[in-house]
């Protein structure tokens, strides 16, 4: 049985087991429920993953708006590796993946950017260019609450069409005992055992951290640190990110497949879907967090309690990629066999083969606090300032090389095949992830004397700064009566996200060929893994001729980082600065209808956005490479291009609760809701793709792709939502609860085409340049959210100390985006609408399914838990927008922790992510489509906890 039958084996097996177990247990438990004055469950000490489900639960009861949580009233209690591994075990929220771990978040089923992310309840940068808090920067052992709420009231202030995911840290007093503790966690990943040279898929993590209190319990302070040191090797296929539709009657050798125009997309014509460029990569990595988290209570008077809080995590990882790149995907395109949709099971091409090699070094530094101060005026007023700061940014430096095929190797020979161009066929099998590229076997692609001709290089740089500044005024007086109290606040805030991306290069090297030779022989290196893709069905790529890029970038430019141009200037540099200015109106109230208590909260807000968002405009010029081809480049000369735009939204909201039976709630909202534009799908840039290394044989080729990378006009996002829940808790330890919701949204996203004019080598020419705009048309999800817990306190002991969890979301959209480049376009002037070729994908980060199911074991010193997560396929776009539909396929995965009470304060602890590998898969731009494959493998923690 493979990993993949094995895994769906023991989610099968973990769902019969828990599914049933739940059911029973449930009346079970009722049953052996007593009065609180009776109930001797009181004097039993539970800690651990019982603890911390317990909370949840508690907490969850207490919320007035439909939340989840994940609560532990300890430091470093959360059960799992990283917040966003935490965050996925909460009723309806899944991760997006990366690198192995959790990222961005979506919630029911929704994108990330539907949701609204706090830390510390304040907005919070990341270096992605999205409105998503980056979850990897925060270590989970300094995080002791993280809740999610399902509905909107009016003191959120601005929320999400989603929801609203609040990470927590502690506040010293509250916490009110002396904590001292320390972990230390060594990481190993079997994956990392094939890198050759590395450090044999070994790393670690270490978390110190102290709590106290001083001066008669009036002033607290809390202190963690935390180092992190891993590896997280990667290996890939990879298409690129444009797409084209080549025409299937028309047979093109020795040049591009013809593209189907825009004119032609209803004729019938056939017509199938291939990318620039296929990309075998293999990545080692070192990755280091430091984190330190911090904060000052003091409590002078009753009346009076001051916060100060901070966060700075400093994170860096270095890749070193290796890549082989078939080049030129569309050339020479013969036998091609493709399906209805454009998807290519089979055809046969020749390109130059490149062996490329990079090094990539990434720095995200976090920096976030602030201070707030709760004032009780009176016995029922009070009043509560807070300013807080949050900053990060991204730096990230790439020096990469290319060296290409010739008809000679590099020793003056002719190949076998006697051609630039080599043959290649590709193969895929359906249902498979990743394709067969077959090789024309005369080629060898472990010589490393065939892979020298057109040496370039490239130095790329980016960097991007995002910056948050607010502050908000609250005032909360309590009443007697059906009204218990009336909130009131405003909130002021500025972002800021400006970035840059620039290129030192292109350097094209033709020296003679004795000194590609020499450089050739001395800068060799061997394939850096064993067993490359052997967990691929179908590949047959297992390794490729490599080479060291600081050699080449030495021997070749004569220095090893060629560093930054003069000028950081650029036209696609984004410059976005974004003015919040907020208030709200909050009732909370508290009755009783005949005998059953109802209790809620009903207010509006009001949110006005301001957006200013600069670009720079340049001519440009075309540049000869020396082969017939040419590249566009700017000629340095700008102008600042200044957009303005403005929007008001109106947000009201009802939240009820009733108590329909002792331990039975049920819990309607109705509220409207909005999530903002991401902060780099604001720029007012251009970007400039540059198709085939840049290398163009017709102007028209040319200025297709000079695109906007941004649309400063967007506005939020609306939806007009419904929800209603019913909750069950008959015991601490046992919930039941069924959520039913219903979205409408107003104003999804449509690409438009705008023209301008460009200046290219002094003549005017009118360039298409497509945008994304918000679209009048109605689109709607609902959705049906299930959780069940409880602990089998029914069964015969030693078995009593089992538990489970499990939760499940389904959700329904038809809310549409089209492909930028082959779905529907539509004028702007005439609001006509050029159909498309290809269907539109529906929300980013949608999927219908969502489940989420734990299983735990608690005796003694012995702590065990099983966690099982499944999301469906979703469409995921790029950072910053206009960009073609890319889907992500199903995902499974199935972790395990352990932890082993050694002594008093002393434990033991094992965790284990992924345990059967489970790929990450993409399509583009259609399903089915292969795109890209990711295996990183599982990984393994194993760790002692000490705490006084």
């Amino acid at each position: 049985m493979n990993s993949r039958n094995l895994c769906r084996a023991l989610r099968a097996a973990l769902l019969a087991g828990t599914g049933p177990m739940l059911i029973v247990a449930m009346p079970a438990a009722a049953q052996d429920e007593v009065p609180a004055a009776q109930d001797d469950s009181d004097a039993i000490v539970v800690s651990g993953i019982r603890e911390t489900i317990q909370s949840s639960i508690e907490a969850k009861r207490r919320e007035t708006a439909i939340v989840d949580t994940l609560a532990a009233d300890d430091i470093g209690d959360i059960p799992a590796i990283s917040v966003g591994q935490a965050i996925q075990t909460i009723t309806g929220a899944t991760t997006h993946r990366e690198k192995g771990d959790a990222s961005e978040i979506a919630l029911r089923g929704l994108g990330p950017f539907l949701s609204n992310s706090t830390f510390n309840g304040r907005d919070a940068t990341n270096g992605s260019g999205d409105r998503s808090v980056n979850f990897n920067q925060f270590p989970s052992e300094l995080v002791n609450q993280i809740k999610i709420y399902k509905t909107q009231q009016a003191n959120l202030v601005e929320g999400g069409v989603a929801g609203t995911i609040e990470i927590g840290t502690l506040r010293p007093l509250d916490y009110g005992r002396t904590r001292i503790q320390g972990e230390l966690k060594a990481q190993y990943n079997p994956y990392g055992d094939r890198i050759v040279g590395g450090s044999g898929g070994v790393g670690w993590r270490g978390t110190v951290s102290y709590v106290d209190q001083f001066a008669n319990d009036t002033i607290g302070i809390s202190i963690g640190f935390q180092r992190n040191d891993t590896n997280n090797p990667e290996e890939t296929y990879a298409a690129s990110t444009t797409w084209t539709a080549c025409r299937a009657d028309v047979t093109v050798i020795n040049n591009n497949c013809t593209e189907l125009s825009r004119d032609n997309y209803g004729d019938g014509i056939p017509y199938y879907l291939v990318p620039n460029s296929y990309i075998f990569r293999q990545i080692s990595e070192t990755d280091q967090r430091d984190a330190v988290f911090g904060a000052i209570q003091w409590r002078p008077s009753d009346r009076f309690n001051i916060n100060l809080d901070l966060q700075y995590s400093d994170r860096t990882f270095v890749e070193n990629r290796r890549d082989l790149t078939i080049s030129e995907a569309r050339r020479s395109l013969t036998n091609v066999e493709f399906d209805e949709n454009g998807i290519v099971s089979h055809l046969e091409g020749s390109s130059s083969l490149e062996s490329n090699g990079s090094t990539l070094t990434r720095s995200e530094e976090y920096l976030g606090g602030g201070l707030s101060v709760e004032w009780t005026a009176s016995d029922r007023l009070t009043l509560t300032a807070d300013a807080s700061y949050s900053r990060t940014i991204r730096s990230e430096t790439e020096r990469n090389f290319r060296l290409r095929t010739d008809r000679m190797d590099v020793n003056g020979v002719r190949t076998e095949i006697d051609n630039q161009r080599i043959p290649y066929i590709y193969d895929i099998a359906p249902g498979s992830f990743i394709p067969t590229i077959t090789i024309d076997p005369r080629f060898d692609l472990n010589n490393h004397d065939l892979f020298w001709d057109d040496a370039r290089f490239r130095r790329d740089e980016s960097r991007r700064y995002n910056k948050i500044v607010a502050g908000r005024f609250d005032a909360k007086y309590e009443l007697d009566g059906f009204l218990s109290a009336l909130s009131a606040g405003v909130r002021v805030a500025q972002l800021k996200f400006s970035d840059y991306d620039v290129r030192n290069g292109d350097f094209n090297e033709n020296p003679a060929i004795e000194e590609d030779r020499r450089i050739n022989n001395i800068c060799r290196q061997a394939f850096p893994q064993t067993d490359y893709l052997s967990d691929a069905p179908g590949n047959s790529i297992d390794s490729w001729a490599t080479f060291d890029v600081d050699c080449l970038f030495r021997e070749y430019l004569g220095t090893e980082d060629p560093g930054l141009p003069d000028d950081l200037r650029s036209v696609s540099n984004r410059d976005v600065t974004e003015r919040t200015y907020a208030g709200y109106l909050m009732a909370d109230y508290d009755s009783e209808i005949g005998s059953m208590p109802v209790r809620g909260n009903f207010g509006v807000r009001v949110v006005k956005t301001d957006v200013t968002s600069k670009g720079l405009r340049s001519d440009l010029i075309l540049v000869d490479n020396g082969d017939g081809t040419f590249h566009l480049d700017e000629t340095g000369d700008y102008e600042t291009e200044t957009i303005k735009a403005s929007t008001t939204r109106i947000l009201p909201s009802v939240n009820a609760i009733f108590e329909v039976a002792p331990n039975t709630l049920l819990r309607v909202a109705g509220y409207r809701a909005m999530s903002r534009p991401n902060p780099s799908a604001l720029g007012a840039g251009r970007t400039i793709t540059l198709e085939d290394g840049g290398s163009f044989t017709s102007i028209e080729n040319a200025i297709d792709n000079v695109r906007a990378n941004g649309s400063p006009r967007l506005k939020p996002l609306m939806s007009w939502n419904a929800d209603a829940a019913l909750e069950w808790y008959p015991n601490k330890d046992t919930m039941l609860a069924a959520t039913v919701y219903y979205k409408q949204f107003t104003g999804g996203f449509q690409p438009v085409v705008y023209d301008e004019t460009f200046t290219i080598d002094g003549q005017q020419v009118t360039v298409p340049v497509t945008q994304t705009r918000n679209s009048p048309d109605k689109s709607r999800v609902y959705g049906l959210e299930l959780t069940a817990a409880t602990r089998f306190s029914s069964l015969p002991k030693p078995l009593d100390g089992l538990g489970a969890k499990v939760s499940y979301n389904y959700a329904d959209a038809n809310f549409e985006n089209e492909d930028i480049r082959l779905g529907d376009i539509y004028d702007p002037e005439t609001e006509t609408v050029s159909p498309g070729l290809i269907a539109p994908a529906g929300l980013s980060g949608y999927s219908k399914h969502v489940l989420s199911a734990q299983a735990y074991y608690e005796i003694g010193p012995v702590s065990l838990q099983a966690i099982y997560n499944y999301r469906s396929n979703y469409y995921q776009d790029f950072v910053g927008g206009n960009s073609q539909l890319r889907f992500v396929a199903p995902s499974e995965t199935f972790d395990f922790r352990a932890s082993l009470a050694l002594m008093k304060g002393v434990s033991l602890r094992f965790e284990a992510l992924n345990i059967f590998n489970e790929p990450k898969t993409t399509y583009m731009p259609v399903y089915g489509s292969s795109r890209q494959y990711h295996y990183y493998g599982s990984k393994y923690f194993v760790g002692i906890r000490a705490r006084i």
